[in-house]
């Protein structure tokens, strides 16, 4: 069993941080971030928090599907920048869009999330008679935990949040879903500590393999996620791709995760793929972790690039490290 996706939506926040906005914190140029990134702007969430933006997003779905929203059955949120530790944002959504009959939780596999939330809405769908539709919301706030000080970090990330109506279908799909924990550590952010008031001194033999980091700050080691994504993004389709005997020339779209232009670039040579078959959006949306691939997906639809019937090859990496792909045809 496949999915057919009935309906998408996007949102992005009003305000935009051009490249030479970034000298205020560090420092740079629009010369050094755009050669080295593919970035031009990105936008970043000025006063509106994660939810909102899902939210935004999922009533543009819903209205694009043209599906009543109490026949949602699910509500997935991918965020790894969530506003609250609970409720979930996906509870918060659900309420907000009129989905009284929907199950709500979120997923957060970073920037790999809407290829992961796609795979498990399949899966509910597949296994639950009653259930119509899912609906799928990738929201992100990326610049609430940026180091301002990092030149290496801070300029790469934008704010926005992508939502999708799915229902099952008999439509080609192929996924494969894999994580490498041992790359934990090279891209983090951590939560609340425990509180001072009940601490204790950890044992001599208990060891935290993760960076000293500045509290709720992102830490990205640079040098060895790029070495990770280079391959993990072709590897990604490659894994789909055999489950089902298909090969790149079957691909009409490759949509990968936005995260710097060089990385694509790259992985398109390892697949021997023709950058003209890639969405790349990230010049004006920079890197939107879990949104990243939805945003470029909306894109591409509301374009006229991707049309019914292509088949879209959709390709992640993220902090975990994880990694996924999936394909599917629109």
């Amino acid at each position: 069993m496949g999915i057919n996706i009935l309906g998408m939506g996007s949102y992005v926040p009003e305000q935009k941080l051009k490249n030479d906005d970034f000298i205020r914190f560090v420092e740079t140029n629009d010369e050094w971030i755009r050669t080295r990134t593919g970035i031009v702007e990105r936008p970043m969430a000025g006063w509106e928090p994660t939810w909102y933006m899902g939210c935004q997003a999922a009533k543009k779905a819903i209205s694009a599907a043209g599906i009543d929203p109490a026949d949602i059955g699910l509500v997935i949120s991918c965020c790894a920048t969530a506003d609250f530790h609970t409720p979930s944002m996906a509870s918060i959504i659900q309420n907000d869009v009129g989905a009284a009959n929907a199950g709500a939780f979120d997923l957060n596999a970073a920037c790999t999330g809407f290829v992961y939330a796609l795979d498990t809405a399949r899966r509910f769908l597949e296994t639950d008679d009653e259930m119509k539709y899912t609906l799928i919301v990738a929201n992100e706030s990326l610049s609430k935990f940026l180091d301002f000080t990092d030149r290496g970090s801070c300029i790469l990330f934008g704010d926005g949040a992508a939502a999708a109506i799915v229902e099952k279908s008999d439509k080609l799909f192929s996924s494969a879903l894999r994580s490498d924990g041992s790359g934990a550590g090279l891209l983090c952010a951590r939560a609340l500590n425990t509180a001072e008031e009940i601490r204790t001194e950890a044992p001599a033999d208990f060891k935290d393999s993760f960076p000293e980091l500045r509290l709720h700050k992102l830490f990205q080691n640079g040098k060895e996620v790029y070495k990770f994504a280079t391959q993990a993004l072709p590897k990604s389709f490659e894994l789909a791709a055999e489950k089902k005997g298909i090969t790149k020339d079957d691909i009409d779209w490759f949509i990968p995760h936005q995260a710097n232009i060089r990385i694509i670039e790259t992985a398109a040579k390892k697949l021997g793929v023709s950058m003209d078959r890639f969405i790349v959006t990230l010049d004006h949306y920079g890197n939107t972790s879990s949104a990243s691939i939805p945003l470029a997906l909306n894109e591409g639809i509301e374009k006229g690039l991707i049309k019914r019937g292509q088949k879209l090859a959709l390709i992640g990496f993220g902090a975990g490290l994880t990694y996924g792909g999936i394909i599917l045809e629109y």
